[in-house]
Parts: structure tokens; sequence; C-alpha cells
């Protein structure tokens, strides 16, 4: 069952085709890589899967829903969360808030009752602590709550971002390079949180430079090469895939 579907998504700047005609789909409960070389226009699907910028044609449909035209709040309601290239927290709050940050798209309570402070939003909020700690021990990061974001190291900072994601209650987590910049140590460690990820029913869709992470990580690869989808299948099939050794691996044919 596809939770996710792409058909001719199409996105230029200008007069660079960033996004040629894009059509796949991603299988519910699957860990599924988008790889290729740098510009091939992988960042530009994630953009506009989760409504940062606007196809200039083509249609997203995740679980039955057109996404063309929705804002990003609306798609994170839906059940699509995201973390970045470049990491993106309040470096000057704390790990718990950086994670509350994330849990307040399901909080209920309207103005009216935040401000004076009704029961039913005293309660609420304890849920979403709860709910923000919960993450916070997933991701092995609970001992730091109190921790200034910005203090934690970087391999921790990851961490943390995807436990921001995570608290939004995600259906579909989309991951920009989350190796990227981790020594090894930390790497084996991503590899075991995206499959805890994966046994909670939660589906991934992941760009990696590592190859290494890919390959034992994913279940289904997307490659990419000038805009355009050159390639899908398991990744051993993708491993061998002739296009895809002369357009991203740089390997020899008879390695």
């Amino acid at each position: 069952m596809q939770i996710l579907s792409l058909s001719s998504l199409t996105k230029t700047f200008g007069g660079l085709v960033a996004v040629a005609g894009v059509t796949c789909g991603v299988e519910r409960g699957e860990v599924v890589g988008l790889i290729g070389p740098n510009g091939a226009g992988k960042t530009t699907v994630f953009n506009l899967i989760t409504g940062s910028i606007p196809p200039d044609d083509g249609h997203i449909f995740f679980a039955g829903h057109s996404l063309r035209g929705l804002k990003p709040h609306k798609i994170v309601s839906l059940g699509i969360a995201r973390t970045f290239q470049t990491i993106r927290l309040f470096p000057g709050l704390s790990v718990l808030e950086n994670v509350l940050s994330g849990c307040h798209c399901r909080m209920r309570s309207g103005l009216v009752s935040s401000l004076l402070r009704l029961p039913g939003q005293r309660r609420e909020e304890r849920l979403v602590v709860d709910r923000a700690m919960s993450e916070l021990e997933f991701v092995g990061l609970a001992a730091s709550w109190q921790v200034p974001a910005g203090s934690l190291p970087y391999g921790d900072q990851r961490r943390l971002e995807i436990a921001r994601a995570l608290a939004t209650e995600p259906r579909l987590l989309v991951l920009d390079e989350p190796a990227g910049g981790m020594n090894d140590m930390e790497t084996m460690e991503l590899r075991e949180l995206v499959g805890a990820i994966r046994a909670r029913d939660i589906t991934v869709m992941l760009i990696e430079h590592d190859m290494g992470f890919v390959m034992h990580v994913c279940d289904h690869l997307l490659v990419m090469e000038n805009g355009a989808l050159i390639a899908q299948g398991p990744p051993a099939e993708i491993r061998g895939n002739p296009k895809v050794i002369e357009a991203y691996l740089g390997l020899d044919e008879d390695e």
C-alpha cells in the first residue's frame, strides 16, 4: 500500500529544471533512500513534498490527500515531518523545549484556555511534556532534557531534530542527510535508530550520501540525476545498475 505517490512532479527555477517529471511511490512501512549526485534535485523533491515550495506541474498524494497547494503546517498535521540538511534547532532553548515545539501542532487547547490556565489546558500540557520526554528517551537524550540544545555534541543535535520531528506524530518521516557530519559510532547508532522508527510503523524517506548507510537501512532506492529519476529498486539491484554506476557510485562495472 503506497503512503506517498508522486506523479509527473516538475519544478523549475528560471531556466534550470530542478525536478523533471518525477513519478514514483513509497510503500507504507518502508525505508526509502533518495540518492544521486549533488545538484540532482533530491532536496527539491523533499521541499515539494513538505510544502516548502510549490510544484510547477504534477501531483503529490499522501495517504489519499493531495498535497499540492497546502502550507507546510497543514502537511505536518496530515502526518509528514522532516529534518533538514543543516541543523535547525533553537540553540538557546533546552532540549525538552525544542521537542515541545514539535508537540504543539497536536495540541487542542485554544487561546482562551491557555490564557485562563483552565484545567483541560493544564492537563494537556502535562501530557505533552510526557510525550516529549518519551521521544527524548526513544532517541537516548532523556538525561539531557535541561541542557541548552546548542551545547549538545553534533550527533546528539541530529538525534534531537529527529525527536522533535517524531513529536509531531508523523506517519512519514523525511530525513535530509541525517548521517552527514557524523562519525562512525554516531552513524551506527543512527542506523539502529532508523530501524527503531520503522518498528513504530513510521515510513522513512531519506537523502544520504553515505552509501554504506543507505545500503544497510533502506528497503528501496530512488536514484536521481539532473532532476530526473533514472533508476529505482532494492539496494542490491541498484548497486549493480550501470546507469547508477556511471551517474553516482563512480565504480568500475567489473568491480
